[in-house]
């Protein structure tokens, strides 16, 4: 399969002319090993026994193989993090080492101050990454308080938007038709449920209990629902114990399976009185969908599990399409946001009166707020929650943006940008 360029490409290149050692973070099949390699200079494949067995016995080859020296899935072997660490305090050259990892073990402590390693996140491909349109609007200059047009006009529709939900942003998983797309993805949760959760060291006697914990997850994806909720919408004769839970989720975590958007936690008194609740968030939209058994049809005519099971829909407030456009969206701005020291969250009051899909916190503090629309277009009742924290924070806030599924990028006389989510990028 030809090599799709990411996003990480450039910043990784760029890593390695600064740091001696750079460990790639995220699922399987996210695409790490293919990004890495390329860039490598020597490559050991840790999920591969042979070669496994044979870094084991001789830990002294990765300090004569050339350099970048990649070492792929690394947590098959957790000693091998604190071997690069050691190999890095006896020489810091810059770019000694790459390590891409799947999971992050329990077992290894990761030590970033120090600069040993520095970690990077990679993502499922977003939009700009699948080449749907090209897009006129750059987060990472609004970011840096660039002046930037917001301008532009795309042809992506709602039903482009609706087949890359379910098509995934996997590089290996998502070409082929609907039903072998959809195989794919059954596939890789079966396998992550199967054997890399086990692999993690945390055994369950009811694997199909906690399937069906996952799908009412699922089914509150881009909510802020009480995991009591989430598990009240399994049925009493399949539903996991809360500790059950608990460890299943921390395995999810580990796997970079669940990747929740915490909330916004703001330094100063301008706002008080903010909700702690995390975003529940899966790494990809298509892996909500395909546990809800959502097709492009049932989406667009709102007629999925999770709009259908009554105990579903008491976890979110509309259309599970709304809440994976969300999740879609969620996942372009987290591939957008410049890696080094940027943060992204939510806000949402206590008393739910206000709510930003997103806030992206710049390494100063000031911060970018994000409204998520699946409409095309957008009114003043779309912009009001963006308008009250401009109220409340003043100039901390660089830009306030609305993401839509629209064809036109402006900007409102109120000063909002309207983005498509087509035409927004890195």
């Amino acid at each position: 399969m030809e090599y799709q360029p990411r996003i990480l490409d450039g910043v990784i290149s760029d890593a390695l002319k600064r740091f001696p050692a750079i460990a790639l973070d995220g699922p399987k099949a996210v695409g790490k090993s293919a990004t890495a390699s390329r860039l490598a200079g020597s490559v050991f494949t840790l999920d591969n026994p042979e070669e496994l067995a044979i870094l084991r016995a001789d830990r002294g080859r990765t300090s004569s193989a050339d350099r970048p020296v990649l070492l792929d899935e690394w947590q098959y072997d957790p000693p091998i993090w604190d071997h690069v660490r050691r190999e890095v305090d006896h020489d810091r050259t810059p770019g000694h080492f790459l390590l891409t990892g799947s999971a992050n073990t329990n077992d290894t402590q990761i030590h970033t101050g120090a600069g040993r390693i520095v970690r990077l996140r990679m993502y499922p491909m977003s939009l700009a990454e699948r080449r749907l349109d090209e897009p006129s609007v750059s987060l990472g200059q609004i970011l840096a308080d660039v002046s930037v047009d917001i301008e532009g006009t795309t042809d992506v529709s709602l039903d482009s938007y609706v087949r890359e939900i379910v098509s995934s942003g996997f590089p290996a998983l998502r070409h082929g038709s609907e039903a072998t797309v959809a195989d794919e993805l059954d596939a890789y949760l079966t396998y992550a449920l199967q054997r890399e959760v086990p692999a993690l060291g945390s055994m369950f006697r009811r694997p199909q209990a906690l399937l069906a914990w996952l799908r009412a997850y699922a089914a509150a994806a881009s909510t802020t629902a009480s995991f009591e909720s989430i598990a009240a919408a399994v049925s009493k004769e399949s539903r996991p114990s809360r500790a059950t839970i608990g460890d299943f989720r921390e395995a999810l975590a580990q796997l970079w399976l669940l990747d929740e958007i915490p909330a916004w936690a703001p330094e100063g008194g301008e706002l008080n009185r903010l909700g702690n609740k995390p975003k529940h968030q899966l790494a990809d939209p298509a892996l909500a969908a395909r546990l809800l058994r959502a097709t492009p049809e049932s989406l667009l005519g709102n007629r999925t599990r999770a709009d259908t099971n009554r105990n579903y829909r008491s976890l979110k407030n509309g259309p599970l399409l709304g809440s994976l456009f969300e999740t879609l969206v969620t996942l372009c701005v987290r591939c957008y946001v410049p890696p080094f020291g940027h943060q992204v969250g939510h806000l949402r009051t206590h008393s739910g009166d206000h709510e930003v899909d997103l806030i992206v916190e710049s390494p100063d503090g000031r911060v970018v707020a994000i409204e998520i629309k699946l409409a095309s277009e957008i009114d003043d009742s779309d912009v009001r929650h963006l308008n009250w924290l401009h109220e409340k924070i003043g100039d901390e806030l660089i830009d306030k943006i609305v993401v839509t599924s629209g064809k036109f990028a402006y900007r409102r006389q109120d000063g909002v940008a309207v983005v498509p989510l087509a035409l927004l990028g890195s």
